[in-house]
């Protein structure tokens, strides 16, 4: 027998939004639209286009391996030393390096939300630590009173994604300040923002950076959802020094390619664009609310690039019946929400094209 570790068999694959082409294949269809995986309708912006092709003409030469260009950019822009930032290939690797850099096996715990982000899970098992998991509050937002009521002498890390994914609710910047005075110095919190530009608005919504001096709080960002560049993997994060330079030491070399890097600096002098896809994203979750609420759905307010609702029943069987209608979401069984449809925020014409999916599947439901 192969000497694999056992506890590994517990970790469950990342199940991503079903391809296009892989719908296309099954149904027959030439005409599929995706709303499963939270991408940018708007694409990328067009200087990071035009960045990604200048550097294309220097593929054959390795990347910054310390991604200076990048680190000096997201410093400035986000107004924090360039020593308190971390950059990955997405957002995805930095969760897994923060598991391997505070967790130290099955002696130490960590704290998720409850349904939260799949791979805040992976980071614990991945190294045998015992994963705690909190059931969201009623309103399906973190429930920070019992996050921090679960936390114990042998608790590393609390995980919170604000905006969370699956449901797209948030928590508030009084919230974060009372788990941060009713819990342990020692315990590290992790505020997952990959959806921050979306929520950046809202009066009572607080961010990694307003509590980056208490030393124990770290914070990630992304390029793939309201930058637009997904295909290209990129995430970043701000975090106390001595995170960032343990994070140099166990990430991979040239673990950013130059590709990304450049698009990545590029799209970060472009807020024009980032306005408009955020002004676009708010149009579209107006319509996906309407849309659900129009053949009774229960829809959850969201400050994220989704919409995630009660169907009043089994999310699977309309998620079947929407693919066969080229509509491509993501059914709540696999998110923890069975009763649930998540619907990515896509252009006003592709959610009038679910809306129109949607009302022929529940009206066969209810026939």
């Amino acid at each position: 027998m192969l000497p694999i570790r056992p506890h590994l068999s517990a970790m469950r694959p990342y199940s991503p939004g079903k391809p296009i082409e892989e719908v296309q294949r099954e149904f027959g269809l030439t005409r599929v639209i995706k709303l499963a995986s939270n991408e940018n309708p708007l694409g990328p912006s067009p200087l990071a286009i035009a960045a990604v092709e200048q550097a294309a003409r220097e593929m054959h030469i390795y990347p910054d391996a310390s991604s200076y260009r990048l680190v000096q950019a997201i410093a400035e822009r986000y107004a924090v030393p360039a020593d308190q930032v971390l950059f990955g290939n997405g957002s995805d690797e930095l969760i897994h390096y923060l598991g391997l850099i505070f967790l130290n096996g099955p002696e130490d715990e960590m704290i998720v939300g409850d349904p939260s982000f799949v791979r805040y899970d992976a980071s614990a098992q991945v190294v045998g630590a015992k994963l705690v998991k909190v059931p969201l509050d009623a309103d399906l937002r973190h429930d920070l009173t019992a996050m921090a009521a679960a936390v114990t002498e042998r608790t590393r890390m609390i995980w919170i994604a604000n905006p969370n994914n699956p449901t797209g609710t948030i928590v508030t910047r009084a919230e974060i300040d009372t788990l941060l005075a009713n819990t342990p110095a020692h315990v590290v919190v992790v505020l997952d923002e990959a959806y921050a530009e979306y929520a950046a608005d809202e009066p009572d919504y607080a961010t990694s950076l307003d509590y980056l001096a208490t030393e124990r709080v770290v914070g990630l960002r992304t390029f793939s959802k309201a930058y637009g560049l997904a295909g290209i993997r990129v995430g970043f994060g701000f975090a106390p020094p001595a995170v960032v330079d343990a994070f140099q030491r166990v990430r991979e070399p040239f673990n950013v390619n130059s590709l990304a890097q450049a698009a990545a600096i590029a799209a970060l002098g472009d807020r024009e664009h980032l306005a408009a896809g955020v002004k676009m994203n708010r149009e579209s979750a107006a319509a996906l609310m309407e849309a659900f609420r129009a053949v009774g759905a229960k829809p959850v307010a969201s400050f994220a690039n989704f919409v995630c609702a009660d169907m009043g029943q089994p999310g699977e069987p309309i998620f079947r019946e929407l693919l066969k209608r080229g509509v491509i979401v993501r059914s709540g069984h696999v998110l923890g929400l069975p009763n649930y449809l998540r619907v990515s925020c896509g252009t006003l014409a592709e959610v009038q094209e679910f809306a129109s999916a949607l009302r022929e599947v529940m009206s066969l439901a209810t026939a």
